[in-house]
């Protein structure tokens, strides 16, 4: 592990060597091969440590300097950008999109018609969560801003407009082309110039190629079949203001620093108190359960670009974010002048939430509670149930397998290619291993191979086992048994939401 430099601070109900203790047992118990820590409280840093390896070849140290990638933690970025636009009166929240970006489109003309700058940033489009993400996730290499802001009018509404909240990533990246029409700077310029500079963000950059030191960056892991592995680079320019900042807890030190003292670091002013409020202010409400769990918690909301919650009495301000094999969190808690930034190399969120809450328990005064078993118990519950449900849909697979025998199965009712009008084609098709095959044109690493599952439905075994996000294909036949359609949905309800199957429609545009 290694340590940063910091200011000597008043004492604090938690000492350096308890957190140590709380990560080390959070890394074992959630298999993450490195974790990055800073705490600050009342504008001191007083703890910044790296624990463990940035990836599990080289093995080189995490430190505080290792760069990270802080996924939707770069929405908040993108909010105060924003907000230092509407303080020049360059903006106002409530200015209509189509104004600034006249071929914006939804898929409801009134929705198109009335949709704010700030409804980008609250989740409460209509849209379903995460609606069109597979335009840049697990990859979507083929698709660019300008795909998306036409795709968009495809998506269809589940939800009335602005009635509740459905997180989506698609609206983040029209805001970020919003402020290179204001301002006349890409979004990653301004973010760097207006942001970063004035922060002395040295080591941080708005993408990942735009890293000036890029030898000291984690890689990203995921566990398949209890074994670590670490993912394949996909640089993906497209989701850069909805989740592409690289960071350090160095750097996201003084970003934090800044959002504590209201828009301020050091005699710099970089957004308004006003301004503050506004992100700040809950805009969207999220549901929650009649249990409020161990902070007592009252309500949920989202503002601009961060979560907004009560926690034993006191505001919360935070946001996580998550890219295939790295996980980070944000939080804030101003009425005590706290901040705490977990930053890690694994998909394992129940890591940052241990590490956090036992942080934050020690400023509330709350009795001791092991934090990584309570979330490690929970995880094994949920786990346990999912892995169930998946184990059962592959058994009846095998099962009507070897029911059929050498019986072959009759592909040519499925062969072709289907379109979907967002997310383009796909082809089914014969592979070289005799099995069906689904492949997407767009997005080349959702390959896989079909198997039968029952009725007119398979499952999808995607070749990249990383993915946790197998899922049903069914396809629709018309009259003469052959198929018009297809739908699909995860099999696993712990796929990640981003996979959204279930947004697709394709429609079988030419045969095999």
């Amino acid at each position: 592990m290694q340590a940063a430099d910091v200011k000597a601070a008043s004492p604090t109900t938690i000492t350096s060597e308890q957190i140590d203790r709380v990560v080390e047992s959070a890394m074992k118990t959630f298999n993450v091969p490195g974790i990055s820590v800073a705490v600050i409280k009342d504008d001191k840093l007083i703890h910044a440590k790296g624990y463990g390896v940035r990836d599990i070849k080289s093995k080189l140290p995490m430190e505080t300097s290792t760069l990270v990638g802080i996924a939707s933690n770069s929405k908040a970025f993108t909010a105060a950008a924003l907000a230092i636009l509407v303080d020049e009166k360059k903006l106002s929240w409530n200015d209509k999109v189509n104004n600034i970006i006249p071929e914006f489109k939804l898929y409801n003309p009134y929705v198109t018609e009335e949709f704010t700058v700030l409804d980008l940033m609250t989740h409460r489009s209509g849209m379903g969560l995460g609606a069109g993400d597979l335009m840049f996730f697990p990859d979507g290499s083929d698709f660019t801003i300008k795909d998306v802001i036409h795709n968009l009018r495809y998506l269809k509404q589940t939800s009335s407009f602005r009635s509740q909240f459905d997180y989506d990533n698609n609206l983040y990246i029209i805001a970020g082309e919003v402020i290179k029409r204001v301002s006349g700077l890409s979004w990653e310029e301004y973010i760097e110039q207006k942001i970063m500079q004035p922060l002395q963000m040295n080591a941080s950059a708005a993408s990942i190629t735009r890293l000036k030191n890029a030898g000291n960056k984690v890689e990203p892991h995921v566990a398949v079949n209890g074994q670590l592995q670490v993912v394949p680079f996909r640089p993906n320019e497209v989701i850069n203001a909805a989740g592409g900042i690289y960071s350090n807890i160095d750097d996201m030190s003084k970003w934090v620093r800044m959002q504590l003292n209201k828009g301020s670091y050091g005699d710099k002013r970089l957004f308004s108190e006003q301004a503050q409020h506004e992100m700040w202010s809950p805009h969207t409400i999220i549901q929650m359960g009649p249990n409020g769990g161990p902070y007592n918690t009252h309500f949920n909301s989202y503002g601009i670009g961060w979560g907004i919650n009560d926690v034993k009495g006191y505001k919360q301000v935070s946001h996580t974010g998550g890219l295939l094999g790295m996980v980070t969190q944000v939080t804030l808690i101003p009425e005590l002048k706290l901040g705490i930034v977990v930053l890690t190399n694994q998909e394992q969120g129940a890591a940052f939430s241990a590490i956090t809450n036992t942080i934050k328990d020690s400023y509330f005064g709350m009795p001791v509670v092991d934090r990584v078993k309570e979330f490690a118990d929970r995880q094994a519950k949920r786990n346990g149930e999912a892995d169930k449900m998946v184990a059962e849909i592959w058994k009846a697979i095998d099962e009507q397998t070897k029911a059929n025998g050498k019986v072959k199965l009759n592909t040519a009712p499925y062969l072709g290619t289907y379109k979907d009008n967002w997310f383009g084609e796909v082809s089914i098709s014969v592979g070289k291993n005799g099995q069906m095959q689904f492949a997407s044109k767009r997005s080349p690493a959702l390959i896989g191979d079909l198997s039968f599952y029952k009725g007119s439905t398979f499952v999808v075994r995607w070749h990249d086992r990383t993915f946790n996000a197998d899922a049903f294909v069914n396809f629709q036949l018309d009259t003469d048994g052959n198929a018009s359609a297809i739908s699909m949905k995860a099999i696993s309800p712990l796929t990640d939401f981003s996979f959204d199957f279930h947004d697709l429609d394709l429609k079988r545009v030419e045969k095999q």
